[in-house]
């Protein structure tokens, strides 16, 4: 089938490259004409892993092209897919609906008088923006359809969620919308994964409602960390007996610093606003509360960094593993790493930052920060490193050699994915939130 991509983001560009290596033609649209141009020749503006092969490779099989006009996107397909993103709004916390908008009104004056033109979101709204959208695209285009079919990428592993997702939501108002989404997936579908055909409204409420439970269920367990540390209970023990209840389950329930990014804080945010504009703010009242456990997580873990060094930062330097807000991504956006980096040199600390991906990006957000592209040079006459993002190559560092490195071997495992008995018996004091200290 021609497809087209409006919006070469990270959803976009992920979704038109995967869309073309099940075999269809396809063509990203953005008015951003560098992005267009480097995806052009087969450059990620962004690392994610297996997508740079992919694109290279379905952009010189001439199924994967890129433009910046509508008008073009209009006469290539009758099927477009709008990937814009949704920023928060700065004072609400809403989600702004402008790249949406924007994307629908240029798309619309240049559909076809007539035929079955869909138009398909993607992007993370809140609930109703589908009726509202379809109001506004038929006063210009009056045949043309709106569906909605959420993604659920997650950074770092999007391309393998994108061709093998846990499940397809379509929510759709016509047969013929329903048809044309599953002829569109029909490679992912021969596989027997789950389709699941709903309403617009529906298919909206369902991504804010994942994201909404997954972070209430990190939520969760970093406040029980909060109460075993003024137990002196051991909260790592505590998730694993929790999560061994088929009820409950292990995943999420992992104690640490906490999410970040652009997609969980920004998308609980908005949901409360929505539902406080539907009257309806005591039903999801909890996921303010689920937010400030969230941010809280990043002070404790300075407060608790303090603590190692004495009590004041002052005069102290400070090596930070990891700026990413996760790990196998360079994505810096709300990252809980580079808060703290950012608060421990407000608190008069040097503070020196590692990441494997990201430090070109960190640097641009953070250009008070000081930046490292070895671990080791990070850790030089460092009096405590923080480990904040969970990359692999930081649990396979050898504590004996990076002690040699450092002023004094102590590190706060904000991750909770170092083996505390290697790094205690070479010398280090290990704390981690929830955990009693070690060493």
């Amino acid at each position: 089938m021609r497809l087209t991509v409006i919006g070469t983001g990270y959803v976009g560009a992920v979704h038109a490259a995967c869309m073309a290596e099940i075999g269809h033609d396809v063509l990203g649209v953005d008015v951003d004409a560098e992005r267009i141009a480097a995806l052009a020749a087969g450059r990620t503006p962004f690392f994610e892993p297996g997508l740079g092969g992919m694109l290279r490779r379905t952009v010189d099989s001439g199924r994967l092209r890129f433009t910046t006009s509508m008008a073009e996107a209009a006469r290539f397909a009758g099927t477009h897919f709008v990937c814009v993103g949704t920023p928060q709004r700065p004072v609400s916390g809403a989600a702004d609906l402008r790249h949406v908008e924007s994307a629908v009104d240029g798309l619309a004056p240049h559909l076809p008088g007539s035929g079955h033109v869909l138009v398909v979101g993607k992007s993370t709204v809140p609930v109703g923006t589908a009726d509202r959208l379809a109001r506004r695209l038929r006063a210009t285009a009056p045949d043309a359809d709106i569906a909605w079919n959420p993604e659920f990428l997650r950074e770092g592993c999007a391309v393998q969620d994108t061709l093998r997702p846990e499940r397809i939501v379509a929510g759709v108002r016509t047969a013929h919308a329903e048809g044309r989404l599953r002829e569109i997936y029909a490679p992912l579908l021969a596989g027997g994964m789950p389709f699941i055909v709903t309403d617009t409204a529906t298919a909206e409420l369902v991504k804010l409602a994942s994201n909404s439970f997954l972070a209430t269920k990190v939520s969760f367990i970093n406040a029980m960390a909060e109460i075993c540390d003024a137990t002196g209970a051991d909260v790592l023990t505590l998730a694993e007996a929790m999560g061994a209840d088929s009820r409950i389950g292990s995943r999420f329930l992992a104690p640490g610093l906490g999410f970040g990014g652009s997609c969980l804080p920004k998308d609980i945010r908005a949901f409360a606003a929505r539902a406080e504009e539907l009257g309806l703010e005591e039903s999801v009242a909890f996921l303010r509360e689920v937010d400030a456990i969230n941010t809280r997580q990043r002070w404790r873990t300075v407060e608790l960094a303090q603590r190692l060094v004495g009590g004041s930062f002052a005069h102290r330097n400070v090596a930070v593993l990891g700026a990413a807000f996760k790990p196998r991504s360079d994505d810096v956006r709300d990252s809980p790493a580079l808060a703290v980096a950012q608060e421990v040199r407000h608190r008069g600390a040097q503070v020196r930052v590692h990441d494997p991906e990201a430090v070109d990006n960190a640097r641009a957000a953070y250009p008070a920060l000081q930046f490292a592209l070895d671990v080791t040079k990070a850790c030089e006459h460092a009096d405590v490193v923080l480990h904040l993002t969970e990359w692999p190559q930081y649990r396979e560092l050898d504590p004996a050699a990076l002690a040699t490195a450092v002023r004094t071997p102590a590190i706060v495992d904000a991750r909770h994915t170092l083996d505390p008995e290697t790094w205690c018996a070479a010398g280090w004091t290990l704390c981690a939130p929830g955990r009693p200290r070690l060493g």
